[in-house]
């Protein structure tokens, strides 16, 4: 389908639209990336230079945090607030199904039982509800209920004003997966400061986003903070070969840090400039399909844009149409994780989790970042409501 004669109020984009674009950053901000490298190459120390320290410390100024810890992935940093809680085999720990792969998986490291919470359709998240039920599942299968990890799903924080008295009621730990919604609040509460420990992705394509792997872990309890440096380097002690637990080599390394500090200098106007885009996307189409809920109080990063197409339509036929058109989509996600194969033998509320089964069905996420031009939003709007009918 030449994007042409689809006969719309706006005049395609002569240049190819990104779903995802690192370029209009890279460019915007190439010169101030380059020194950073080059101070790095000019000091030599790749593991854990001066970068390292001044990103941490800006991290907790920007979050209002007393401790963060930078580190390899966002994996990792879920694998090291695990083992900060002291996760056992047969302990079990309530994960939303409807989220990537990563969330469960770092549970069954540890011979931990993830149990399968179904979420919100509005808001994407963890359903409280559900979480309840998943703590009555775990006490008649004779598990030991320790933890809960609320996902802030596509950039949006979880309930946790109904989630932590329940942690609370029932004395769990609560981990908040941050990985997509750093820099977003909840309530006046700066993502990093949720949960008893909170972590964070620097994949390429999140929001704030590094050159390669990186995550970080955030917490205002001094005890965990010190054991999960210790973690990240293969459990050292005071004597770098003195090593007092079983750690792992989790370290960022510097030169990402070193990009990272120069993406952070303008993280601020571009969750701006995302909130503007999806306020645009809310206008022009939640009159056709079900749009993103951002409750009171809360704020979005906007790591998805992400909305739920009606019954009536073909996801697959009508991603193709747009595809022609020149519009990028993407599914998160095709299939929750408690019917994927690797975690299909594990337990699940009522054994079904309808809102996640749905929701993987019928969700769409649109092209979303900071430097998408308004002709482009108009043309992404106008050719979905062509196609949609």
């Amino acid at each position: 389908m030449n994007p042409n004669i689809l006969k719309l109020n706006v005049t395609p984009p002569a240049s190819k639209i990104h779903f995802i674009d690192l370029e209009a950053q890279q460019a915007k901000i190439r010169s101030q990336v380059d020194k950073a490298i080059k101070q790095v190459l000019d000091h030599g120390i790749y593991i854990m230079g001066p970068e390292i320290a001044e990103f941490e410390s800006a991290l907790n100024t920007f979050c209002g945090v007393k401790n963060s810890l930078s580190c390899s992935n966002g994996t990792d940093a879920l694998a090291f607030g695990l083992m900060a809680f002291d996760v056992k085999p047969g302990d079990a720990i309530f994960v939303p199904s409807f989220t990537f792969a990563a969330t469960a998986e770092v549970v069954t490291w540890f011979g931990a039982i993830p149990i399968f919470i179904d979420v919100l359709e509005d808001t994407f998240n963890m359903d409280p509800k559900s979480l309840e039920k998943g703590i009555n599942l775990a006490k008649k299968l004779s598990l030991k209920p320790v933890g809960v990890i609320p996902v802030d799903l596509f950039g949006l924080p979880a309930d946790y004003d109904a989630i932590e008295p329940i942690a609370k009621a029932n004395s769990l730990w609560i981990m908040a997966d941050a990985a997509q919604s750093f820099g977003a609040s909840y309530k006046g509460r700066k993502v990093g400061t949720l949960g008893d420990i909170a972590t964070t992705s620097f994949f390429p394509a999140k929001p704030l986003g590094c050159y390669g792997d990186g995550g970080a872990v955030f917490t205002n309890n001094d005890e965990y903070a010190t054991v999960m440096r210790s973690i990240r380097v293969h459990g050292q002690g005071s004597d770098k070969y003195d090593n007092v637990r079983i750690g792992m080599n989790g370290r960022l390394d510097t030169l990402q840090a070193a990009v990272l500090l120069q993406k952070l200098a303008i993280f601020p106007e571009e969750i701006e400039a995302r909130n503007q885009i999806a306020q645009r996307y809310q206008a022009g189409l939640q009159d056709i399909v079900k749009t993103p809920s951002v409750p009171q109080g809360l704020t979005s990063v906007w790591a998805q844009y992400t909305v739920q197409l009606p019954k009536n339509i073909d996801r697959k036929s009508f991603m193709s149409k747009l595809q022609e058109a020149k519009v990028p989509s993407v599914v998160y996600y095709v299939k929750p994780l408690h019917l994927q194969t690797a975690y299909k033998e594990y337990p699940s509320v009522d054994g079904t989790l309808p809102v996640s089964e749905k929701l993987s069905e019928c969700v769409l996420s649109l092209p979303m970042h900071p430097y998408l031009e308004e002709n482009v939003q108009d043309y992404i709007i106008e050719t979905f409501r062509h196609l949609i009918g």
